[in-house]
């Protein structure tokens, strides 16, 4: 949308902050190249992100801490723009969907803070750009829409919300790299079943989450105490309330040996039943 209206100004940045999906890097600049003739700088950010999350349990001050150091990537970006154009940019725009600032902030009425998204109250307060949010008072479905009219790939339009903060709101308990690659093969099963069984066009988001528990289990003849990861599927219109997905009994539980056979370090898969209100979507 903005390209259309600004054409060569736009300079998108693309940052990978440690807590994306398996393949993600890639696969969102692959889909970006093939399809739109735009700027895009990918920038491998993960080191510096996961160094300042590590050991980092509370949600809000994951999500605030990925804000605040996806800005400092992103001015650092700005300056490597300004060199090359002579000139810095002036706006910041975010794809903030109104959803997101009901739950961070009050806005028109008096809506009460149920978590902090990181591109609203995850920014810092003082900022070098203008934010344009041209999302900001739309919700997923009404966006989808407009994709569809600016012709973007329904592959791309079909895409499952995913959260700024990333896997670091779906690792319940402190951010470490090896907690990351279980949660990250976990998920890459649940969503490649979810597309082969034909079921991922039908739920609205669908992911893993991992706990910070560990259970009893058996392996062959041995005993294993190891994590648990929960799988979350909702059907919905916008994303402000949701209902548990009903996927097959015997679809969760193929998912199920999946991954507990083939992510060692899991040995427990359970499934979210649980609609929004009373819980949120997503765990953190």
């Amino acid at each position: 949308l903005i390209s259309k209206a600004v054409g060569e100004r736009l300079h998108c940045v693309f940052v990978d902050n440690g807590v994306l999906r398996k393949n993600e890097f890639a696969e969102v600049q692959e889909a970006f190249r093939g399809h739109f003739d735009l700027d895009l700088n990918a920038i491998d950010a993960s080191e510096r992100f996961l160094e300042r999350l590590g050991g980092v349990t509370d949600p809000e001050e994951k999500r605030v801490t990925v804000g605040n150091t996806f800005i400092k990537v992103f001015e650092e970006a700005t300056d490597e723009v300004a060199a090359r154009v002579g000139r810095r940019p002036e706006f910041l725009a975010q794809g903030t969907l109104y959803p997101d600032v009901i739950e961070s902030v009050s806005f028109k009425g008096p809506s009460q803070t149920i978590k902090t998204h990181h591109n609203v109250g995850g920014l810092p307060e003082e900022l070098d750009f203008d934010l344009v949010e041209p999302f900001r008072e739309l919700f997923k479905d009404e966006v989808r829409e407009i994709g569809r009219l600016l012709g973007v790939p329904e592959k791309i339009v079909g895409r499952h919300p995913f959260p700024g903060p990333g896997l670091a709101i779906r690792l319940a308990g402190p951010v470490s790299r090896e907690k990351l690659h279980l949660l990250r093969e976990a998920d890459a099963i649940f969503i490649s079943e979810l597309r082969d069984k034909d079921f991922y066009d039908e739920v609205w988001q669908a992911f893993a989450v991992l706990l910070p528990v560990q259970t009893v289990g058996v392996m062959g003849d041995e005993r294993t105490y190891e994590d648990v990861v929960a799988l979350r599927a909702v059907t919905s219109v916008d994303g402000m309330t949701a209902d548990w997905a009903e996927l097959p009994h015997d679809f969760l539980g193929h998912v199920a040996n999946r991954i507990v056979n083939e992510v060692p370090g899991i040995n427990r898969t359970v499934y979210d039943i649980t609609s929004k209100p009373p819980a949120t979507i997503e765990w953190e």
